[in-house]
């Protein structure tokens, strides 16, 4: 019997390490995912562990290969943005993959914007927030100047989806997906390197730049397979509704973070802009695309775990919940915010703030639970509507983890009146968008 022909995908997220096979209509036939705990780097803090996850994709591809059922013909890979991994001459990691959360000294960061022309106008240029170790390329100016023993030993640097195809292909590149997504590296407004990485002799490290839609080849013993160059999982998730979408649109993109994306919106960004997240992206071409970004998986996380404590209540128990209007009606109506946030902050989108939340106030989990999600929906719309300013579309998709939470969905949709909210189709977009990429010219 014939082996079904297949495009693998290796989708690597914060939490979640997925290995996708999608036949030749891009269907979905076979998946498997795994966590791997995090190691704590030379500081203590808890970084990606990097040599565990190779050893795991490689097993797995290993294995793929053997199947009776499927014949891999491409390979791509999709991977969290804000991670750069530091590499000898022979491509083997000569640091830890720092996590992006990790403290940045605080004179360090004011000597880098000081050096560079001030934080807004330097936040302005490279369209990325201030944002730390978020701010990706900032972790190679830390790393030269606060573990310079590290930095001697390093000739590459690969943001991670780059590098995931390197452990397949033994080549080294650079795509604009990873290069644009809030690095401070590139000058959008002269659509290169921004100055201080040439000066501070980074650009020399940075591999070459191909287009997204790239194709290498796999490593000889791994079959010699038409394999990609990665891609950022947040445009990776555009791309199937660039493909199937004939009208404007904007994409809600949720798991740890939520990505707000509007491709069709042009406009410069403000300096206010960037201090409520609002950034650009590049897309696979180069071309700049308004995006805005929410810390929502990890904020709900952190809530319904110390909601759960309170109320003595199984892992899942939010799952079983239904929309119910009355409730809904009624924590909506509360004229004080009641949740103490962890990540967000209200206060950047004129919204009240405070400082912790009383869970004695609330006579259940439930009403504690919608009125959870009423102001962080509430933070969301604001989110949303900073990539719609100057660009208006009337539907919006939400894929990812919260495409499943019916509550999340129906407030977005009281809220967004104007606009038809989607659950999506897509919902593994991250890696249908980078199986897309590999197959565009097939």
């Amino acid at each position: 019997m014939p082996k079904t022909p297949v495009t693998a995908v290796f989708d690597i997220g914060k939490t979640n390490k997925k290995f996708f096979l999608f036949d030749e209509n891009l269907k979905e036939v076979h998946s498997t995912y795994t966590r791997i705990q995090a190691i704590p780097d030379e500081d203590d803090f808890p970084s990606e562990p990097i040599l565990p996850l190779r050893e795991w994709m490689l097993n797995t591809f290993c294995e793929a290969l053997k199947s009776q059922e499927f014949e891999i013909k491409k390979l791509n890979f999709s991977g969290h943005g804000a991670s750069f991994v530091q590499t000898d001459e022979n491509g083997e990691p000569v640091t830890p993959l720092y996590d992006y959360l990790k403290p940045f000294p605080e004179d360090l960061l004011k000597r880098f914007y000081s050096e560079n022309g001030g934080k807004a106008a330097f936040c302005q240029q490279t369209s990325s927030p201030p944002l730390a170790m978020l701010n990706s390329g900032l972790q190679l100016y830390f790393l030269k100047y606060a573990k310079p023993e590290y930095f001697k030993k390093v000739r590459h640097c690969l943001h991670l989806p780059q590098y995931l195809s390197l452990i397949f292909t033994g080549e080294m590149v650079s795509d604009y997906t990873s290069i644009g997504c809030h690095t401070g590296l590139w000058d959008f407004g002269k659509m290169d390197y921004h100055d201080w990485v040439k000066r501070e002799g980074i650009e020399a490290l940075l591999p070459p730049i191909l287009p997204g839609n790239s194709l290498l080849k796999t490593k000889p013993e791994l079959g010699g397979i038409p394999c990609g160059i990665g891609v950022h999982d947040s445009s990776g998730a555009l791309l199937p509704y660039l493909k199937q979408e004939k009208e404007p649109f904007a994409l809600l993109s949720t798991g740890t973070w939520a990505i707000s994306i509007n491709p069709f919106n042009k406009t410069s960004l403000t300096e206010s802009e960037l201090y409520k997240d609002c950034l650009q992206f590049l897309s696979i071409t180069g071309q700049p695309i308004k995006i805005s970004r929410l810390f929502i998986g990890e904020e709900h996380k952190v809530q319904v775990e110390e909601m759960y404590a309170h109320w003595t209540l199984p892992l899942g128990t939010y799952k079983k919940l239904k929309f119910d209007e009355a409730l809904y009606q009624k924590v909506s109506k509360n004229p004080k915010k009641r949740i103490g946030f962890k990540y967000l902050k209200p206060a950047d989108y004129g919204l009240e703030k405070v400082d912790s939340s009383d869970w004695n106030s609330f006579s259940e989990f439930t009403e504690a639970y919608y009125t959870f999600l009423h102001e962080l929906t509430d933070i969301q719309v604001a989110s949303i509507q900073l990539v719609l300013e100057g660009a208006p579309v009337n539907r919006l998709f939400v894929d990812g983890g919260f495409n499943a939470n019916v509550i999340f969905l129906e407030m977005l949709r009281k809220k967004l009146p104007e606009m038809e909210i989607i659950p999506s189709d897509f919902p593994n977009g991250s890696a249908l968008g980078a199986a897309m990429l590999v197959n565009l010219d097939s």
